[in-house]
């Protein structure tokens, strides 16, 4: 185990890793307490956010922002209010700490017990909304960790702001205010000593885009759960009902294109694809989907009236995030298997298929997170798999795949209990 010389950064992960072992042990009744007094105090200070909001709003108008990203940066009392809402929903999880999850007892009479417990310090680099500060938070200490969190530069003053609430709050609620830091520091330096924190910090979560994800992954010294990008796919078999296999590669691409659950590469059985491809190009055309195509996909635009993109290798290497597709029809089953290992981020996939044994030898073969069959990709979340939240989707296999609840915030420990035994 290495410690790192003295910073603003290590010296703040000691105190998380000090806060950590006052919260670890404490009831549920308390640590929800805490999460109850924080969204009371964001909705009570929620001026004091806005204002601080504002200063951040301003830097990235007078730097050229799109309203897009700035409309994602700006909170609001009502954005703070939703806030307060998931915060007081989380409150209302299941509790993961001090769940068993094997227990038995041995032939020799020693009760054994696999129970849930904190990881310890978490460390959260994201490049995202400042709502995901409260929601990181929120789940952390839900699940008995105390949080380090580095967000943008760009959101620096509406972080601060917010953890100093946080911090406020978990005070009054009888917690070290360390428990919720905010990593000092707006460069990259302080990036890469929090990468660096082995010994102090347990665990680290990216949450981003591929750059973000891919420089912590290949440069921290502490443990990294990857979040992963979204190059997801569906693929419409032969036996796919048309009017479904439709409305679902339209939900999947066009219903909220700019997150990592949304389908980037359409594959088309080519046994289905004169009947499929002018109703998919009819449809993702309303939709306001450009569609980067091969051969077929590209003659069948022409015969529609509408124009295809020719595809290339970066196409359907693209996660997108945005109103457009990569597609191709290709032969069959395991030509789409093929076209999956090859491009595909491990996120998600879905088949569209009325044939059970190819749904069944599709599930098989494919090495993804998530396998939707006849369902829409962006299914693969949290909230909708019924957890309640989540703190990322994991993309890598060890501890924790596809979306991460509460449960995947926790480690375990062995509880054995005997009467005098010894071997």
């Amino acid at each position: 185990m290495t410690r790192s010389a003295s910073s603003p950064v290590t010296d703040t992960a000691r105190r998380a890793k000090a806060a950590a072992a006052v919260l670890a042990p404490q009831p549920r009744t308390v640590r929800d307490g805490a999460l109850l007094a924080i969204a009371d105090s964001l909705e009570a200070r929620s001026g004091e956010i806005v204002a601080a909001n504002a200063d951040d709003i301003a830097k990235a108008r007078a730097a050229g922002t799109s309203e897009a990203i700035t409309d994602r940066l700006t909170l609001t009392p009502e954005r703070i209010a939703a806030i307060a809402a998931d915060v007081r929903h989380v409150v209302g999880l299941p509790d993961p700490v001090g769940e068993v999850v094997r227990g038995s007892t041995l032939p020799n009479g020693l009760e054994l017990r696999q129970v849930r417990v904190p990881l310890g310090v978490v460390g959260i680099i994201y490049e995202a909304r400042p709502n995901v500060t409260v929601d990181a938070a929120a789940l952390c200490l839900k699940s008995g960790n105390a949080v380090l969190l580095r967000g943008s530069s760009s959101a620096y003053a509406s972080n601060s702001a917010l953890v100093a609430v946080l911090r406020d709050a978990v005070e009054s609620a009888g917690l070290p205010a360390d428990v919720v830091q905010l990593v000092p520091g707006e460069s990259r330096e302080s990036v890469r000593e929090l990468m660096r924190a082995r010994g102090l910090v347990d665990v680290l979560i990216p949450r981003g885009g591929a750059s973000l994800i891919r420089t912590v992954v290949e440069e921290s010294t502490v443990p990294v759960i990857e979040t992963g990008t979204g190059n997801c796919h569906v693929y419409v078999d032969e036996h796919a009902d048309i009017e479904m296999a439709v409305k679902i590669l339209v939900n999947s691409k066009a219903s909220r294109p700019s997150v990592c659950n949304a389908a980037e590469t359409v594959l088309v059985h080519a046994g289905i694809a004169d009947a499929f491809l002018p109703r998919a190009l009819a449809a993702l055309c309303e939709a306001g989907v450009t569609v980067h195509g091969d051969d077929a996909w590209q003659r069948a635009g022409k015969d529609a009236g509408t124009h295809v993109i020719a595809a290339t290798e970066e196409d359907w290497a693209a996660e997108y995030l945005s109103y457009d597709i990569a597609a191709a029809v290709v032969p069959g089953l395991e030509a789409a298997v093929e076209h999956i290992r090859r491009w595909s981020s491990g996120h998600t996939e879905a088949i569209v298929t009325r044939d059970q044994g190819a749904a069944r030898r599709f599930v098989a073969l494919v090495d993804s997170t998530a396998v939707m069959v006849n369902a829409s990709t962006r299914f693969t979340d949290g909230g909708q798999f019924g957890f309640g939240a989540e703190i990322g989707i994991s993309t890598q296999k060890l501890h924790a795949r596809g979306p991460m609840g509460l449960p995947e915030l926790t480690s375990t420990k062995y509880v054995v209990t005997g009467e005098g035994h010894i071997r």
